[in-house]
């Protein structure tokens, strides 16, 4: 029997996709706001495509802020923004 691959949902295109194949965003329980390159950081988390259009949506929509339960500052949109459509992510 072929091993269950978890789903999650994009806050951009709000598709299901692999957890695997998505962007996880994390609130620390300090409250930072981290990018969680391997999916282990604690804390509250959300997930977006590596495409810059549902990351942009994501924000503009502000559904990353209500997904994390926290206002994002723009300097740290920013900062994500840039980090996340850097090519050389994953």
């Amino acid at each position: 029997m072929p091993k269950k691959i978890p789903m999650r949902q994009c806050l951009g295109c709000h598709e299901m996709k692999p957890k695997t194949g998505l962007i996880r965003i994390v609130r620390s329980p300090q409250g930072e706001i981290l990018l969680d390159r391997r999916g282990k950081i604690q804390g509250r988390g959300a997930y977006v495509c590596a495409d810059a259009a549902c990351i942009k949506r994501a924000i503009k929509t502000r559904a990353l802020e209500r997904a994390l339960g926290t206002k994002i500052p723009d300097e740290l949109i920013d900062k994500l923004t840039a980090e996340l459509e850097d090519k050389s992510y994953g």
